[in-house]
């Protein structure tokens, strides 16, 4: 299966996601849920069917042009407009015999609070579009109006283009997002919402789940902000833990009630274990040990401004746009901000573990590709960088240092021999790329027990490579338990195809809201989201 084919499988979690499956059951006979089955698609694809009922009233196709000239900032979406009303024979697709349709003014709600899609509040020709539709609403516009019908197409495909795709594919290779781009059909999707009921035009989009989690957490934060944002902390001391009684405590609290980590302020100076607990659930969401104590770090992490978070929220809406929606079946995930490895079956979390990624130096590339062997006791051949800047000059300092280091030549290169020593460990995971990547087993066992886990020089490094190897091997019956430890403790590299490829994601989450409803958030480790914010907020179509 190619990479295009599998990525239509993509990420239904993108990392710790389950369970939160989104209302798709729109009783029509072309539903939300119908269309959003086509962006699973690699191309795109066009739905058959009209747009309206009305077949009677229509308008000169020279209207797109001359409207096109006067409104220019439409221009991109000509092409599209054309052959949305050539399908149709240019019958109005927002009128009937009565005046526009409801939809019209539900689509013009939508574009006026495009805020609410982690967008900036610019709409284009706001001022003429809201006079356009006060003029409609009069009793003497009935009649259909050809510029009216056009401004409301070329705002849909406007806020399409922006709210259910994002950047594009260029802008997108620039901050460095290497997964494939979804491809919507807008005309198909329009069709298939116009004959959805008013009432739930646009109730559900062609966007990544995700999606609609991360808008209802938006939502909140900027009412936090409204308030006046949370309070600012000034510590003390160092460390803060249950017994303390303190005035800082009493802060600490109202902090955490207002981010919604604890149910209830009473305004205790007592550290008890009711705050415990909101400290353990607020270090959760954060990527923090849950140890329940409040030190000077947690201290930064809780001053942080809430309009800082609002920002990393609107920027990981933006990367959902770009997926697709998922369909059902087994794949692996890696979140490289989160440090961990997801393994789904069927779209449902199966189990997770740690994992230790590249540094803000050797950045793991984000990407996507088919996991097809396990090769355990691997040899490591010491990729030409590495062996440029560190093996050869280690070399020249010292002359044991090859034997050492259990490493001999293998032509021109260098490569470490299988064994406990073995910068690969026991087993190597593989999955053709062009970023040379892959995951593998480590004998430094104790970075896992770090908190922030980017310490490798781009490849990923799990924490259960045993677990790992008899799950992608587990359709695969004589690989036994037994078989799997002897292998990976031999003397010879082993290389094992694996019967049925699995799909592995590389992303770059840094916000998202997980299978207990709770909003997480991680650190931005290799400083592209505010890259992504400053592209969101000048882009020229918004």
């Amino acid at each position: 299966m190619g990479n295009k084919k599998v990525f239509i499988i993509f990420l239904a979690a993108i990392f710790v996601l389950t369970g939160c499956n989104g209302n798709l059951d729109v009783k029509s006979p072309v539903t939300v849920k119908d269309t959003l089955e086509s962006t699973r698609l690699p191309q795109d694809i066009s739905l058959p069917g009209g747009f309206s009922a009305q077949t009677e009233l229509s308008f000169d196709s020279a209207a797109i042009h001359v409207f096109i000239k006067k409104w220019p900032g439409f221009s991109n979406f000509e092409n599209r407009m054309l052959s949305f009303y050539a399908k149709r024979n240019y019958a109005y697709a927002w009128y009937d015999q009565d005046g526009l349709i409801e939809q019209a003014g539900n689509l013009y709600n939508k574009i006026c609070n495009i805020r609410e899609e982690g967008l900036p509040g610019k709409v284009l020709y706001e001022q003429a579009f809201r006079q356009m539709m006060d003029d409609s609403a009069g009793i003497g516009f009935l009649r259909p109006d050809p510029f009216i019908e056009l401004m409301i197409t070329a705002q849909y495909f406007y806020y399409a283009t922006n709210v259910w795709s994002g950047i594009g594919t260029e802008a997108m290779k620039t901050v460095e997002w290497d997964l494939p781009h979804k491809k919507l059909s807008y005309e198909s999707l329009l069709d298939s919402l116009l004959k959805i009921p008013s009432s739930q035009f646009m109730s559900t989009e062609p966007v990544y789940r995700q999606y609609a989690l991360l808008k209802k957490y938006l939502k909140k934060y900027r009412e936090v902000e409204a308030t006046g944002g949370w309070p600012q902390i000034k510590p003390d001391k160092k460390l803060y833990r249950i017994g303390d009684s303190n005035m800082v405590i009493a802060e600490i609290r109202k902090r955490l009630f207002k981010s919604g980590d604890l149910q209830n302020d009473n305004h205790s100076l007592v550290f008890d274990k009711e705050l415990e607990a909101a400290v353990k659930n607020f270090q959760q969401r954060y990527g923090y040990e849950e140890s329940g104590e409040v030190s000077s770090k947690l201290i930064a992490e809780f001053n942080y401004p809430v309009s800082g978070k609002i920002e990393q929220i609107m920027v990981n809406m933006e990367r959902c746009r770009w997926l697709p929606v998922a369909l059902n079946r087994d794949y692996l995930v890696v979140n490289v901000p989160e440090f961990r490895f997801h393994a789904y079956e069927n779209d449902s979390l199966a189990w997770s573990m740690k994992v230790v990624v590249g540094t803000s130096m050797n950045k793991t590339a984000i990407f996507n590709g088919m996991m097809s062997s396990v090769v355990f006791s691997p040899y490591w051949n010491i990729p030409p960088g590495i062996m440029k800047k560190e093996t050869l000059p280690a070399i020249r300092r010292n002359r044991n240092y090859m034997a050492r280091n259990h490493l001999e030549w293998n032509g021109n290169s260098i490569r470490q021999l299988p064994g406990p020593w073995n910068a690969l460990g026991k087993v190597k995971f593989l999955f053709p790329n062009s970023h040379s990547i892959y995951l593998h087993d480590t004998p430094s066992k104790s970075l896992f027990s770090k908190e922030q886990r980017a310490f490798s020089h781009g490849c990923i490094r799990v924490e259960e490579p045993r677990r790992l190897a008899a799950y992608v091997l587990r359709k695969q019956p004589e690989w036994t338990a037994e078989k799997i430890d002897s292998a990976m403790n031999g003397t010879k590299e082993l290389h094992v195809k694996i019967k049925e490829p699995i799909p592995v994601f590389i992303a770059y989450f840094t916000a998202w809201v997980d299978s207990k409803g709770l909003m997480n958030f991680r650190n931005d480790i290799y400083k592209r989201d505010a890259r992504l914010a400053s592209m969101i907020m000048d882009n020229p179509k918004l």
